[in-house]
């Protein structure tokens, strides 16, 4: 559950010439380790033997498969833009007029991305309400600890891949770049945290057609747009 996203931060550069690996494949790379989180998520919720992990697990999958669509197709805009699949090719083609046009792309990455990493609103697999607390009611100490983690990494993740997709990455007045990536993360992060507290829980029928029935059409409009 944790592995992904660490081996994403691999990818997304901090500054010019600041990445770990510079991938021609980084945007690819990055959405397609994304995607593997759901295994550990699903094996917990099975190896539990408890009725409501494994339904939290399974809501988890199909919360996650719904909002990979949205969040590929966002993230597809930027880069026809740019015209590479380069993270670092992306923020040096990027431009503050991108700001403007790539907005509605922006926003539908950002909330699939928190839909992704199960962050309230959309935390109905561990709906304590209903689930107990989901894929994680059998969990204690370490392994309760990287599933958390793993959460707080996605954190990380998500708003570094929208800092550097969308608001330019290390572009910006004054500032040295590094510092300039690390403010829109932790703005992001911020925004994250603060939806916990702003907004109640989803209903899964909701969850499921605010996917394809909003974000997915918005998606594809700004893929015409691009």
């Amino acid at each position: 559950a944790l592995l992904p996203y660490l081996l994403v931060l691999v990818v997304i550069p901090l500054g010019p010439g600041l990445v770990a690996s510079s991938m021609d494949l980084g945007l690819f790379f990055a959405l397609a380790v994304t995607g593997v989180g759901v295994v550990g998520m699903l094996m917990a919720a099975w190896a539990s033997a408890n009725k409501y992990s494994l339904i939290g697990g399974l809501r988890g999958a199909a919360q996650l498969l719904a909002y990979e669509l949205p969040l590929v197709l966002a993230a597809v805009s930027p880069a026809m833009a740019a015209g590479t699949l380069s993270l670092t090719g992306i923020v040096e083609a990027w431009r503050p007029w991108w700001l403007l046009w790539q907005a509605p792309a922006a926003v539908v990455f950002f909330v699939a991305g928190l839909a992704e990493i199960r962050r309230p609103p959309f935390d109905m697999p561990i709906a304590d309400s209903e689930l107990v607390f989901g894929f994680l009611t059998e969990y204690t100490g370490l392994r309760f600890a990287l599933f958390l983690l793993a959460e707080y990494a996605g954190i990380v993740v998500i708003s570094a891949l929208t800092a550097v997709l969308f608001l330019g990455g290390w572009q910006g007045p004054l500032l040295p770049d590094v510092v300039w990536t690390l403010i829109k993360v932790f703005a992001l992060s911020f925004v994250v945290i603060w939806f916990r507290v702003a907004f109640p829980r989803l209903r899964e029928d909701q969850l499921q057609r605010f996917a394809w029935l909003v974000l997915v059409p918005v998606a594809l409009a700004q893929l015409v747009l691009t």
